[in-house]
Formats: C-alpha cells, sequence, structure tokens
C-alpha cells in the first residue's frame, strides 16, 4: 500500500482519504517489567522505529504521560518521595479516556509532556499522528473499565517481583536517587498498589508474556499479529474482539530464529525508560 500522506499539524485541511480505524493493544506489567521495552522491541522488528513520526503505521503511546497535575503541597511530597504515582487517583483518566477514543477514531491528538523529575506537566504537547495500531502501555491501563473496554488485545507483561525491584533500584540510583528513599517509597507505596490495583487486572488480559523482552517467542507472534493487521486481515481480529475481546481468533506460534531473537541496537522510541517511574 502507498505510504499514508503525512497529516497537518494546525488544524483546517481534512484528510485527503478516510484512515481506518487503528487496532488499540494494551500493554500493562508492574513497574520495571519490561513493558516499554517489549513495546519498543514490537516496534523494532516491525521497522516502524526508522520510519517518519508522521508515517509511521505503529505507535508507542505511555500511560505516563496521564499523571496529574500536582498541586504545590503533592509535588513537595513527590520530591521527597512521598507522593503515590502508583495509585489510579495519581492518573488524569478523563484526559486519558478522551485522547484514546480520539485515536481510536483516526484522529491526529496532542498527548500531555509530563517532566519526572520536577513532576509537573509541561506547556508543551507531543502530536500524535493516526496509525493502524497504537500500543498503549502502563501499569494501569487495564483498571478503568471505560478504558479497558476499548482495547482490541490485551497484554500483560509479568516479570518476577525481584527482578522488577532490582531493576528500579538501579534506574533510580543512576538517576541520582537516595536507596534508603528508593526502597521506602517501594514499600510504602509500590509493592502495595501493584498488589491491590495492578495485578488483580492480570485477568483481563488476553495474552500473558512472562519475562517480558527475554520471551521472544511471545513477541514473535505478537509481531505476527500485528503484521496480519497491516497486510489488511484486521477482519479476523474484529471479528474476534467481537466475540470475546480477540480471544476467539488464535495462530500457532511463529518458529523462533536465530536473527529474531537478538537484541538489536537501535534507538528508543520517544518513551525513554530511564525518565519514566514505571
Amino acid at each position: 500500500a502507498a505510504a499514508r500522506p503525512a497529516m497537518a499539524s494546525a488544524g483546517g485541511a481534512e484528510p485527503e482519504r478516510p484512515h481506518p480505524k487503528p487496532f488499540l493493544i494494551g500493554v500493562s506489567g508492574g513497574t520495571a517489567s519490561g513493558k516499554s521495552t517489549v513495546c519498543e522491541k514490537i516496534m523494532e522488528l516491525l521497522g516502524q522505529n526508522e520510519v517518519d513520526r508522521r508515517q509511521r503505521k505503529v505507535l508507542i503511546l505511555s500511560q505516563d504521560s496521564f499523571y496529574k497535575v500536582l498541586t504545590a503541597e503533592q509535588q513537595a511530597k513527590a520530591l521527597k518521595g512521598q507522593y503515590n504515582f502508583d495509585h489510579p487517583d495519581a492518573f488524569d483518566n478523563d484526559l486519558m479516556h478522551t485522547t484514546l477514543k480520539n485515536i481510536v477514531e483516526g484522529k491526529t491528538v496532542e498527548v500531555p509532556t509530563y517532566d519526572f523529575v520536577t513532576h509537573s506537566r509541561l506547556a508543551e504537547t507531543t502530536v500524535v499522528y493516526p496509525a493502524d495500531v497504537v500500543l498503549f502501555e502502563g501499569i494501569l491501563v487495564f483498571y478503568n473499565q471505560d478504558i479497558r473496554d476499548m482495547f482490541h488485545l490485551r497484554l500483560f507483561v509479568d516479570t518476577d517481583s525481584d527482578v522488577r525491584l532490582s531493576r528500579r533500584v538501579l534506574r533510580d540510583m543512576k538517576r541520582g536517587r537516595d536507596l534508603e528513599q528508593i526502597l521506602t517509597q517501594y514499600t510504602t507505596f509500590v509493592k502495595p498498589a501493584f498488589e491491590e490495583f495492578c495485578l488483580p487486572t492480570k485477568k483481563y488480559a488476553d495474552v500473558i508474556i512472562p519475562r517480558g523482552v527475554d520471551n521472544m517467542v511471545a513477541i514473535n507472534l505478537i509481531v505476527q499479529h500485528i503484521q496480519d493487521i497491516l497486510n489488511g486481515d484486521i477482519c479476523k481480529w474484529q471479528r474476534g474482539a467481537m466475540n470475546g475481546h480477540g480471544r476467539t481468533y488464535k495462530r500457532p506460534f511463529p518458529e523462533q530464529t536465530e536473527s529474531s531473537s537478538v537484541l538489536a541496537a537501535g534507538k528508543r522510541s520517544h518513551l525513554e525508560s530511564s525518565s519514566r517511574p514505571h
């Protein structure tokens, strides 16, 4: 198929042709489980990282972009590691739902930019152009039913809790944070919130990916599904989704090749995990 024409970032001109409604994939899992890494690997295997953002057929969005604007009191707590970023109330669910709804309708949208150093929403936004497949990742993307029901496919990245904790400690220490504060925040907020809010949503997943990006068999399967959609087989997915959110359409695992299991060194997507809390 011919490349999709770029849409103007300013309003006014209508699209030259109607764009098909995108296939929306939710990717959940605990902190440092490898959600964004799995999404980036999918993008890499589909060759989408090298494509101009206006022309991409597959894109990644993060729930972390939709953190609420904090009050001065909440911001002071956040800087001391005493604000619960893992609670459902920390997210602007109305804005998240509206944005996803517009994306599903094939519209160009503006996504907030959140600064995790100052814990504030920046004035500039990220323009997101229509795509065929959208990966939306975050710790609580399946928590809100209105948002959960929008996904055509739900993935849950299931990584051992000790592995996740060690990753988070190393990541936060690289940012210059104090080890004691990291562990206190984890035991006070992160672990209890995971057990209360994130882990129970695992039951809504259509596909569970143990070990995250190390599980190349599962990732290759998902990549093959996405390639089916990009090749025009989305009708099969839509029929499956109507009969139970994609659970009725099954295909065998693709054969794992040596080349596919190598994590190639490439550019990360615009979601840079080192600057994100989850």
